[in-house]
């Protein structure tokens, strides 16, 4: 039987973690696990109880309600991927709006909602063949996976795609306003206390500032391909 190994990709908002992830996954036959999807879902469940927002910041309620919080992903045939569920509602339209891109940066900074995700993330993929993309994948929540990669380009290239995603969604939006979510979101993910952004020793970085879609999957396949080969040795 072949050895299905464990996948993790990191890095900085807006480098097609997700994107590249996915079809991955699709490729290699194994199951995908969006983690950001979690965190974003944790973030609009206490935006709705109005324990976060602009002006506020609950962290102790925060807390308080995280038992009744509950999430699933539920396979989509059409897109070939998951779909999150939040309290079984579908919210994956949602979880992607501007709004709580704003916020979740300092709802997953949270301990317990870190505790909480990883414990569930790591139940995830205890049987392998997954492939998980988020910010302390290869670090905190698989230090041992097979194959870890750490995605990362420049800062107006992420903002530039981040924005052109958004405009097509049909938000109203401006690029600046893009921009300093970038900014701000790789500041708090990256100078966190716990479990921080950083890239793993043994993680391989790619920058995609100048890669198309298709160029990185490719480069990113044949590397996922060398490491099963060399594992399945």
């Amino acid at each position: 039987m072949d050895k299905k190994i464990t996948i993790a990709i990191d890095g900085f908002s807006s480098t097609g973690k997700s994107t590249v992830a996915k079809r991955l996954a699709r490729e290699l036959g194994y199951v995908y696990v969006d983690t950001g999807a979690m965190y974003r879902a944790v973030t609009l469940y206490m935006m709705r109880k109005l324990f976060v927002s602009e002006d506020n910041f609950d962290e102790e309620a925060i807390i308080r309600h995280l038992p009744f919080v509950s999430l699933r992903f539920e396979f989509n045939e059409d897109l070939g991927y998951g779909e999150m569920y939040l309290n079984n509602e579908n919210v994956e339209k949602e979880i992607r709006y501007m709004e709580v891109s704003k916020q979740v940066s300092k709802v997953s900074a949270v301990s317990k909602v870190r505790r909480m995700l990883v414990e569930q993330q790591q139940e995830m993929g205890k049987n392998k063949g997954v492939v998980m993309d988020g910010r302390d994948i290869g670090t905190v929540v698989f230090p041992d996976a097979e194959l870890k990669l750490f995605m990362t380009a420049s800062t107006e290239q992420r903002a530039k795609r981040r924005f052109d995603e958004l405009k097509d969604r049909g938000d109203d939006i401006n690029y600046d306003e893009v921009l300093e979510n970038v900014k701000e979101r790789d500041y708090i993910d990256s100078t966190r206390d716990d479990s921080p952004l950083i890239k793993a020793d043994d993680a391989i970085e790619i920058d995609n500032s100048d890669l198309g879609l298709d160029e990185q999957f490719e480069k990113v396949l044949k590397i996922a391909q060398d490491k099963i080969k060399e594992v399945q040795a």
